[in-house]
């Protein structure tokens, strides 16, 4: 590795937007480390190292930041990009399941978050990515915990975003589309299900299948990571694929009630 060279960390990056970020950030000339719970200390493959990560473990967290920083000198960006979604009516799906989606999607993201800061202070420089979603700023029925995980990656960030500023630190989020990756097919099912949502579950399972196999390539979202990782003067949020632009560009201008309309129309609701 070369002294100079920036150092970025990814999680999730197993498969699909992490895969394709660690690549990307490689290509644009960082060393790049992409961590899942799979990778076992994979040697550098293309310019990319893999590590063994659990978010929801801090002993975990902190043993890997540690070790990148002792092998590469320092953290200059960092991608929380490791989550988990959920399919099931909010009623359907337990207290402590729910619990489960948000020590991934949320808590996992602060740990990383507070492990890396000091080291980034210390330096007086750092980005953190996080990767959010258009169900971080818009409601989306059937993922109602995710949805609520997105909504509090938002916060979380934005309000970061202000206290690390002086010391040289950003806190940025990439709001993805639908992603043509297995997401779908790696969600939570709802542990209590209850027949009289079957059906309605079932056309949304039918209209997620469809928006994910239709969704932006992976390295669409790759992209505008790379840009909230070395644009000079970053944006606060970076809407990533042609629907999340254009539904962030809706949820401000479209008056209330008509954009509840068109969420009940997308997802095939009655009214």
């Amino acid at each position: 590795m070369a002294a100079d060279r920036q150092v970025a960390l990814v999680t999730g990056a197993s498969s699909g937007i992490g895969k394709a970020t660690v690549h990307a950030l490689a290509e644009a000339g960082f060393d790049a480390i992409g961590t899942s719970r799979k990778a076992s200390g994979s040697p550098a493959r293309g310019g990319v190292t893999l590590l063994g990560l659990d978010v929801t473990s801090d002993d975990s967290v902190n043993s890997v930041v540690q070790q990148v920083i002792e092998e590469f000198g320092r953290i200059d960006v960092l991608v929380n990009n490791a989550g988990i979604g959920t399919n099931g009516a909010a009623e359907e799906v337990s207290v402590a399941q729910a619990q489960s989606v948000f020590d991934v999607n949320v808590f996992g993201l602060m740990r990383m978050t507070k492990a890396v800061l000091p080291y980034m202070r210390g330096r007086g420089y750092g980005r953190i990515v996080n990767i959010s979603s258009v169900g971080g700023f818009v409601p989306n029925p059937f993922m109602a915990v995710y949805v609520a995980s997105k909504h509090a990656v938002e916060g979380y960030s934005e309000s970061l975003d202000h206290e690390v500023r002086e010391y040289g630190v950003r806190v940025l989020r990439v709001q993805p589309g639908p992603v043509n990756t297995p997401f779908d097919m790696n969600m939570l099912h709802a542990d209590t299900p209850l027949s009289l949502y079957a059906r309605r579950r079932a056309v949304f399972d039918e209209v997620v299948e469809e928006q994910m196999r239709s969704g932006d390539d992976p390295t669409v979202i790759a992209k505008a990571v790379v840009a909230a990782a070395t644009d000079p003067k970053p944006k606060l949020s970076y809407p990533a694929g042609s629907m999340a632009a254009r539904v962030s560009v809706l949820r401000r201008i479209v008056p209330t009630r008509a954009f509840d309309k068109s969420v009940r129309k997308l997802n095939r609701m009655t009214d």
